[in-house]
């Protein structure tokens, strides 16, 4: 990767400067990421314990949880320091690391989003072949190509941008390294980068969208077909929680990456980021959870057996005591 600036460090502004308001935004996200990972994880582990969750429906499910924790993870942490502390610089190698990983999860969750949809097209347009199609020699090329299609597209944008110049300014208005306030600072030409952004993203959400919306069109005309009311239900039940994280999803994205560049406003952008790396993973656990039945019983289970387990342990310091 050439780099062509003699800037070493960079200092991630964030929202404001006020002592006050920060620990106040501190305490908030705080609560927030604590949510996201209690929420991420513990559905990860839910999916594992529970065999009755092991079908490719949850495994997807359990993939995206874990992404989400990591997507936070890179961002969060970070910013919440930063709410603490007056010194809010972040090395250039760090700068680098954080736009390429938080990119790839992005990424990745854009193509996971497609096949979750797919996934659901097979599960109820073909419910008697589903188990036979969707194997694991096919659905874990699908989560593994996810993933490196994520990667490939973060590692193109964060040598294009690492590659310019920053010679004018160091101060980033950003909570964290994202591509566009980074293109905002470089003092080089970047309507190649800008080019390349609008391109790649607009190629990744019209290839992932249509998926999604053929997906969902096939499942609908199946839906039209249903008799019964209480099936119908069911089955909007099952798909409305994956088009609700998807349109918030795309929607942000395509608000944040594809407007024109006229229309640009680094604080308004710094809301958006926000809401797409920190507020949406911690949705996603209560979008996907909340009206699935399956889950539902799983948490249940699980809580039944602490219940147990505790008037069990218990029991047995009684007898001790005794």
């Amino acid at each position: 990767m050439s780099n062509h600036t003699e800037v070493t460090i960079f200092i991630l502004m964030g929202f404001t400067d006020h002592l006050e308001v920060q620990i106040i935004l501190f305490l908030v996200f705080f609560v927030v990421y604590l949510f996201t990972l209690v929420g991420n994880l513990g559905l990860v582990v839910l999916v594992i314990m529970d065999s009755r969750l092991h079908t490719p429906m949850y495994n997807f499910l359990s993939v995206l949880s874990f992404l989400d924790a990591c997507y936070s993870s890179v961002i969060t942490p970070k910013m919440l320091v930063n709410f603490l502390v007056k010194d809010k610089t972040i090395s250039f190698s760090g700068c680098v690391a954080q736009m390429l990983i938080s990119v790839s999860f992005g990424t990745t969750e854009c193509f996971l989003l497609a096949v979750m949809a797919y996934d659901r097209y097979i599960a109820i347009c073909n419910p008697l072949l589903y188990t036979a199609i969707m194997t694991p020699q096919v659905y874990v090329p699908l989560i593994i190509g996810s993933y490196v299609g994520g990667v490939s597209h973060a590692i193109l944008h964060t040598v294009a941008t690492f590659s310019l110049s920053f010679c004018a300014s160091n101060v980033i208005k950003h909570i964290f390294c994202d591509i566009p306030p980074l293109l905002a600072i470089s003092c080089s030409d970047t309507h190649v980068n800008e080019l390349l952004l609008f391109i790649f993203v607009s190629s990744i959400e019209i290839f992932t969208i249509l998926i999604i919306l053929v997906s969902y069109g096939f499942i609908l005309a199946a839906i039209m077909r249903i008799h019964s009311a209480e099936g119908r239900r069911k089955v909007f039940s099952t798909c409305g929680s994956h088009l609700t994280g998807v349109s918030i999803y795309h929607g942000t994205i395509l608000f944040m990456y594809l407007r024109p560049s006229a229309s640009y406003s680094l604080d308004y952008d710094m809301v958006l980021s926000v809401f797409y790396t920190i507020v949406i993973p911690m949705l996603n656990p209560i979008i996907y959870s909340l009206r699935n039945k399956d889950v539902k019983e799983a948490v249940k289970k699980v809580l039944e057996k602490n219940k147990f387990t505790n008037h069990l342990l218990n029991a047995k310091v009684n007898i001790r005591w005794k």
